[in-house]
């Protein structure tokens, strides 16, 4: 058998002092938990270190490479990412500590369910769950990568799958919730223009539509009674919004 690894949480904050006690407890059974914050002003790095997490300053460069940055400070090649408005679940953190006792052994990350709290109910359908994630990784072998908005992780060798949530509690309320979808579209938009994609008015017409379709229709997110609905209205606003960005760019004007 092999010998129980070290695992390091890995956190990035900004303004999230309502918000990173419960996450920060929540990784409590990792042998240290580092939160890499962006000059914060409402008491997150306080808070934060009170509870133990070792706390790093750092200026924002974007959310890909403060999580890369954030693995690099970690102590262990084991690394555990989550969001501030993430908690583990009971169940995970169980899976999590029996494959540690094992060294994580015959995989390079793990694959985590992600839930959604919305609006005092997680989502059990459409296209926010399952929300599958590598989160759990070895950073020797795997590292955060993509665009800026909308990172991802990439793991060279085995995958397991996990079983147990990651929760997260994501929106405040639904102003929140269309804030932000509008910086993520604006973002995105900007993103995949200096990659050079561009699009006609056939995706800003059609590919909210769809989104809209697939996700509440196809995975079912009706299930989830008016929640789903509302949810699903809003990534269809996000994608359109996305695209409409990104046509306007195409035709050489400002976003």
């Amino acid at each position: 058998m092999a010998d129980r690894c070290g695992l390091s949480a890995c956190v990035i904050t900004f303004n999230e002092s309502d918000r990173i006690e419960d996450c920060v407890r929540s990784v409590s059974f990792c042998d240290e938990v580092i939160v890499v914050d962006s000059h914060s002003t409402d008491g997150t790095r306080e808070r934060a270190a009170a509870l133990g997490a070792r706390v790093i300053e750092r200026d924002w460069p974007g959310y890909r490479s403060q999580k890369q940055f954030a693995v690099e400070a970690a102590g262990n090649d084991w690394v555990l990412c989550v969001d501030a408005d993430e908690r583990v679940s009971e169940r995970l953190r169980g899976e999590i500590e029996r494959l540690r006792e094992r060294g994580f052994e015959g995989f390079a990350g793990w694959s985590i369910p992600r839930i959604t709290e919305y609006f005092g109910r997680f989502l059990r359908h459409g296209n926010a769950y399952p929300d599958r994630l590598v989160r759990l990784f070895d950073r020797r072998r795997g590292r955060w990568s993509g665009d800026e908005i909308h990172e991802n992780t990439r793991v060279e060798g085995r995958i397991g799958r996990l079983r147990g949530h990651l929760e997260h509690f994501s929106y405040r309320s639904l102003t929140d919730h269309l804030v932000r979808m509008q910086r993520y579209a604006e973002l995105m938009a900007g993103a995949l223009h200096a990659r050079g994609k561009r699009c006609g008015l056939g995706k800003v017409l059609v590919n909210p539509a769809w989104r809209f379709f697939r996700g509440y229709v196809l995975r079912l997110g009706f299930l989830d009674g008016w929640r789903g609905m509302v949810f699903a209205l809003v990534e269809a606003n996000y994608v359109r919004r996305k695209y409409l960005h990104l046509y306007i760019r195409s035709r050489g004007l400002p976003g």
